[in-house]
């Protein structure tokens, strides 16, 4: 088997499966908590590699003008969900909580609970950005971009991705969710993001339809209101399919022309200006939302 065809079939289940299970292993053993970065260094050196070996396009490798600006939106964001899971024992002792949470479980079913009722959460919020006015001006620094690749999962305006990460892990904690589980979901969620938004041409069968992987995800991030309003889960597509706003066409191929948002061709590529841009939308007026 070629280097190519093993990339193509196995990077999703190293990803998902083998880097997945060497944190929900590490968080199981409560290790200190840079081994967990340490493997998600692995999943982003991973996701770079394969994104030159098998590229779905060319063209969106290499180092480009947005590249320093996606560190910066990776770090920060990436920063934000490890501080949600630092602040979850304070969250605890201040918010009295039934205990509902499975601790009889086995540990990877626990994680298994966690991302399921998170990407629930995330999955309404996703949506209602697309929906609302005000969320969707800081949700568009994420469809902003024009080529898709790794770090594109965490190019968002840091103040929409705690609200993101607020409506996934808000539920979890009101029932009890333990810190080791809420590690392996920090880490479970980057990995994620890494294979949605990935310049990788993986296969991975008749997943497809259920995973929230970068196949489906692409349609996301078509550029046209309306036509991008589709596909908004971080794990799973189930939601989309319960709501309708499931979309595939095996046909398509995406180039960079197809992506970011028609309505602001011209929309800031700065990462400070991209912080600032939803206020100035806001001022102008709160209630639009166009694409």
């Amino acid at each position: 088997m070629n280097i190519a065809r093993l990339a193509r079939y196995g990077y999703v289940p190293l990803m998902l499966v083998g880097l997945n299970g060497i944190g929900i292993a590490l968080a199981a053993a409560n290790a200190p908590k840079p081994w967990l970065l340490l493997v998600l260094a692995v999943a982003i050196a991973t996701s770079f590699a394969v994104e030159r070996v098998i590229p779905y396009d060319p063209t969106w490798n290499g180092t480009k003008a947005d590249s320093a600006r996606d560190r910066v939106h990776a770090v920060v964001n990436e920063t934000l969900i490890l501080v949600s899971v630092a602040v979850i024992p304070l969250l605890a002792a201040i918010v009295p909580a039934p205990n509902l949470w499975p601790g009889d479980w086995t540990f990877p079913l626990q994680v298994v609970l966690a991302i399921l009722i998170a990407d629930a959460g995330i999955t309404v919020v996703h949506l209602a950005s697309h929906k609302i006015g005000v969320l969707w001006r800081f949700h568009a620094v994420h469809h902003s971009v024009t080529r898709f690749y790794g770090l594109n999962g965490l190019m968002k305006h840091p103040l929409h991705q705690t609200a993101e990460m607020a409506a996934g892990v808000a539920p979890l904690i009101l029932i009890g969710l333990p810190v080791d589980v809420a590690a392996a979901l920090a880490l479970a969620v980057a990995i994620q993001l890494l294979l949605q938004h990935s310049n990788a041409d993986y296969r991975v069968g008749p997943l497809k339809y259920v995973l929230a992987l970068n196949e489906g995800h692409r349609f996301h991030h078509l550029k046209w209101a309306g036509v991008g309003d589709v596909n908004f889960g971080l794990f799973t597509l189930l939601w989309d399919h319960l709501l309708r706003t499931y979309s595939y066409d095996p046909r398509r191929r995406f180039t960079s022309e197809q992506l970011g948002m028609a309505a602001h061709p011209d929309y800031p590529v700065g990462y400070l200006d991209q912080l600032i841009e939803p206020f100035r939308r806001l001022t102008r007026d709160p209630t639009a939302r166009t694409r």
